[in-house]
């Protein structure tokens, strides 16, 4: 075990006391397996964030929560991790809970033992449920301002959103969707992770609304609560299909693109246009060969350096109140993918 780092740091990064960070580095008995586990991912964090912790000034430790595919908070942890380097006037070290099926009782869990052991802030992907809302309103009664990424909690004291219009997203693949089947006949397949999160639900309306308007003698079929995951997507997605063989378009929301691609090929189906959302590595593959249409795309590093930045408005750390304010979205095709 790495001794580059102060047992103190540990302690706060694992979330645990410094007597029992103190015999798992000294391999002393009397300690859980699982307390073991989160020393060591404390150290590797902590390895991975060295810059960070060289620089002078206050420490903020701020905690990364989310629910989503792994594909996803995989890409989300690493923007963050490449942000912090760079954020002044404090240095920030980041922990991270982040699970792909968490549901909102294991959320609220999570949120509160955040609040227990303390925090300087919450970055947080979550599901639009009353309990969750009242979780992150007790996050904030103790002092830890909470910042909403992707999807929102508008009615929670969360300090501010990050991320994208999501009505104005779903209404631009609508757009695009009229624009590529054009007046061809066919059906449109639209897929979200899960209906609490306020964000795809609002993607969805965006497009069905607009859809409606410019199509309005084309179906859309939709499929919920798949998690993004792949094994539920792509079961699903074989259901729908067979169910209606008028479908030839998606718009995905929720992810799992690559199973959506795979359910159409099972069945040899064809699709004239697929829109899905952020650039992950699956996405980045689908597109270059030509099974994804176009990618609506966020500047993510930016929108986690915006999230830091809102903490650090909330601590008075920097000027003027935290709000939000729309991330850009970027239409990405397989010509132009940025490397």
């Amino acid at each position: 075990m790495s001794r580059a780092f102060r047992v103190r740091d540990i302690a706060v990064q694992a979330g645990l006391s410094e007597t029992t960070v103190d015999r798992v580095l000294n391999g002393r008995a009397g300690v859980s397996t699982r307390a073991q586990r989160q020393v060591h991912r404390a150290v590797r964090e902590l390895e991975r964030q060295q810059d960070q912790l060289r620089l002078g000034g206050r420490t903020l430790v701020v905690d990364l929560v989310m629910q989503a595919p792994a594909r996803f908070t995989g890409a989300v942890r690493a923007a963050l991790e490449g942000e912090l380097p760079g954020l002044r006037p404090a240095v920030i070290r980041a922990r991270f809970a982040l699970d792909e099926t968490a549901s909102a009782p294991a959320m609220v869990e999570t949120l509160d033992l955040v609040r227990r052991r303390g925090s300087q802030g919450v970055i947080l992907k979550a599901p639009d449920e009353p309990e969750v809302v009242e979780a992150v309103d007790r996050l904030v009664a103790a002092g830890i301002p909470v910042v909403t990424l992707v999807t929102d909690l508008p009615t929670s004291r969360r300090v501010a959103y990050v991320g994208i219009d999501n009505r104005a997203a779903g209404a631009t693949a609508a757009y695009l969707v009229s624009q590529w089947l054009g007046d061809a006949p066919g059906n449109v397949l639209v897929t979200l992770s899960r209906d609490t999160f306020r964000g795809e639900e609002e993607r969805e309306m965006g497009f069905r609304t607009t859809l409606r308007r410019l199509a309005p003698g084309r179906s859309i079929v939709e499929l919920s609560n798949t998690d993004g995951l792949d094994a539920t997507t792509h079961s699903l997605t074989l259901k729908a299909l067979t169910a209606d063989p008028a479908i030839n378009a998606v718009y995905s929301i929720g992810g799992g693109n690559q199973a959506i691609v795979n359910a159409f090929s099972d069945l040899n189906r064809p699709y004239r246009c697929f829109i899905g959302h952020d650039l992950d590595p699956d996405n980045r593959a689908l597109l270059r060969s030509g099974a994804l249409s176009l990618v609506l795309h966020h500047d993510l590093p930016a929108d986690l350096r915006r999230s830091c930045h809102a903490l650090l408005q909330a601590h008075h750390l920097l000027p003027d109140a935290p709000h939000s304010l729309p991330s850009n979205i970027y239409p990405i095709t397989p010509h132009n993918l940025p490397t």
